[in-house]
């Protein structure tokens, strides 16, 4: 089974339900949404058929909103405005329909919010300049590139601080939509400090939602308070595309290794973004460098790959995933297993010695009774060579395990305070179903007082005899 998790946007080249229908077969876990396209009555209809195409296939998997955040964004320019290095441009709070080159921007607040000698980019850092003067309401900026310019691209301000929320007022309502449809990953663009966080969960909290969090890191600001957003979220993701145009594409390779670390190091899932099979949008093959990047990002340490528009509006969406899961399995047969953090508390404890013992042992696989999906996660951060398979009594906790490293969900049990009890109904189903045979041989870890978060504290080795034992309980 393969380990890293894949990610995949849905749009208008894979939101046919027999095309989202392969795509689970080929092996995504995730769903992403994107909410800066499309409007709800769109998005409803794809989670609806996400939801059913993943009960045809008898495979959960997760949906994940990522909203769209303040994405700075020019105006509508007439046709395409053409660049070159030397040239004046200039940003201003209001557009001037007289003059082409007078360009206003989507938060003109920000004007006032930069300094003469800052650098401003556009278009994902592809067209460079520099701000020479300051006018009431204007930047006068000189092009240090070459460039064609078109409407609504985007604008990044990078070494300048942006005092704006991250969650605008549309955003506070895709949040209500998500929690009304139950979506079980949020993707929040653009956060800068964990008060982004706090005052979407407020939102959330409102509207009785609590969904994983993934806090997307894209900016300057974010990497700089990146253990404060840590430790507020449930997880980041390494959103290059502005990253690259904030700090330029040369550095985004140590910066993506320094997130993942700390992301492993939190025990928080991590998602790697942007341009893994960019030349597959057009192509059925990748280039050599993209298959590079997939391996390199696996064995950083990353739980997910994702892919944007090579499944939004790709010519080659199945291909595309089918690319990235070969490659994760290759990179798996020799991928450096055991990462021997210190244990934050007692279950984590139990959750490495289980990791170890299956080490020593060389058993089949580990087996996580979990409630929230702490266990399951808790095992999953010491990376082991052997498979994690995760039960619990919530479906919504299965879904949002999808997308943790090396964790497999098994099914739903019907919730039971009794160890003993889950542990015969388990071990009935999976003979039962034969999903395994008495030859088999598991560690299981689940709590002393099951159903209860956090109470982790017992391994079993599950071998024939063991099993056999099991089958003799009487409920």
């Amino acid at each position: 089974m393969r380990r890293a998790k894949i990610v995949v946007t849905l749009g208008p080249a894979t939101s046919q339900p027999e095309m989202i229908e392969r795509l689970i077969r080929t092996g995504v876990n995730v769903f992403r949404l994107n909410f800066s396209h499309g409007d709800h009555t769109i998005h409803a209809d794809n989670i609806r058929k996400i939801r059913e195409a993943s009960q045809r296939v008898g495979k959960e998997v997760a949906i994940l909103q990522d909203i769209s955040g303040p994405k700075v964004r020019i105006g509508k320019i007439a046709g395409v405005l053409r660049l070159h290095k030397g040239e004046s441009l200039v940003l201003a709070k209001a557009p001037d329909t007289g003059d082409p080159r007078v360009l206003d921007i989507s938060y003109p607040d920000i004007i006032d919010m930069v300094d003469v000698g800052d650098e401003v980019y556009f278009s994902d850092g592809t067209i460079r300049s520099v701000v020479r003067r300051k006018e009431a309401g204007r930047l006068i900026l000189e092009l240090l590139t070459d460039g064609e310019l078109s409407s609504h691209k985007g604008v990044n301000f990078p070494g300048t601080k942006i005092t704006i929320s991250a969650i605008t007022p549309k955003d506070e309502a895709d949040l209500i939509f998500g929690a009304a449809h139950a979506v079980d990953i949020v993707a929040l663009s653009f956060v800068q400090t964990r008060d982004d966080i706090r005052k979407a969960k407020a939102i959330m909290q409102r509207e009785g939602f609590d969904p994983t969090i993934i806090a997307k890191i894209e900016t300057g600001t974010a990497l700089a308070h990146l253990e404060e957003i840590m430790a507020e979220s449930h997880g980041v993701m390494v959103a290059r595309g502005d990253l690259g145009a904030e700090f330029g594409v040369t550095k985004l390779p140590r910066i993506q290794k320094r997130i993942i670390a700390e992301a492993n190091r939190a025990n928080k899932p991590s998602i790697t973004a942007t341009q893994m099979l960019t030349s597959m949008k057009e192509n059925p093959f990748p280039t050599r460098a993209e298959v590079s990047d997939i391996a390199n990002a696996v064995y950083d340490g990353t739980d997910a790959v994702m892919l944007s528009d090579e499944t939004a509006v790709g010519k080659y969406p199945v291909e595309a995933v089918q690319v990235l899961h070969d490659t994760i399995k290759d990179v798996e047969k020799e991928y450096p297993y055991f990462k021997d953090f210190q244990p934050e508390n007692s279950s984590d404890a139990v959750a490495k010695a289980a990791v170890q013992l299956a080490s020593s042992l060389q058993k089949e696989a580990l087996v996580a009774f979990t409630t929230s999906g702490y266990s399951a996660k808790a095992l999953s951060r010491y990376r082991p060579g052997v498979n994690i398979y995760a039960v619990s009594h919530s479906l919504r906790t299965h879904r949002r395990l999808s997308l943790i490293w090396g964790v497999h969900p098994l099914f739903v049990m019907e919730e039971s305070d009794n160890p003993s009890k889950l542990l015969y109904h388990f071990v009935k189903k999976v003979l039962d179903e034969k999903r395994i045979t008495l030859e088999k041989r598991y560690i299981v870890t689940m709590g002393g007082v099951s159903g209860k978060k956090g109470t982790t504290n017992l391994i079993r080795l599950l071998d024939r005899a063991g099993m056999e034992s099991v089958l003799h309980y009487r409920f």
